[in-house]
């Protein structure tokens, strides 16, 4: 990042079937939506497949948007194993990617998202998504889904790191 330029912050919310992207850039106070959306794979797609189409999009995702930083919501399951498990290969192949570029990557809880971004632990997928709204000021909540949620994984770092622009930093 130059001196007095904006950082770029690339969230990602892994996934196997579906992988949410959001880009933000923070600066003086503000923070900037600069776009979102998914990686997508097809049902019925060998694994192996599925998992370098993951690794071949999100390497052009980092050269297109160039980030600063990347946040990555970590893995969170309690009850099914099975859906675990791809997704902690569709993180493996994601935290791989972003290792190989050199970009630092920071790794946030969804307690911990739901806590910067909706104002409480406990907050509702909804409360979250309706605040990722407000805070980058967009006509609409973000979608799908996992877009959003990958938005909200970047204003947490943002909020995190007490960068300028963050909520706790405006």
């Amino acid at each position: 990042m130059k001196p007095g330029a904006a950082l770029r912050i690339l969230g990602l919310d892994p996934g196997t079937a579906i992988l949410g992207f959001g880009v933000l850039d923070v600066e003086r106070g503000s923070r900037t939506h600069v776009t979102h959306g998914v990686i997508r794979t097809p049902a019925g797609t060998p694994m192996g497949e599925r998992l370098a189409t993951i690794a071949a999009d999100l390497a052009e995702l980092l050269r297109r948007y160039e980030p600063d930083e990347v946040a990555v919501e970590q893995l969170f399951f309690a009850k099914n194993t099975t859906t675990a498990i791809a997704v902690a290969q569709a993180r493996g192949v994601t935290l791989a990617a972003v290792a190989g570029t050199g970009i630092p990557l920071f790794e946030y809880t969804p307690p911990q998202v739901k806590q910067a971004v909706g104002g409480a632990g406990t907050a509702r997928k909804s409360e979250v998504q309706e605040m990722v709204k407000r805070l980058l000021k967009l006509a609409a909540r973000p979608t799908p889904d996992d877009a959003a949620d990958a938005l909200a994984v970047a204003l947490t770092h943002a909020v995190r790191r007490g960068h300028p622009g963050s909520r706790r930093g405006t």
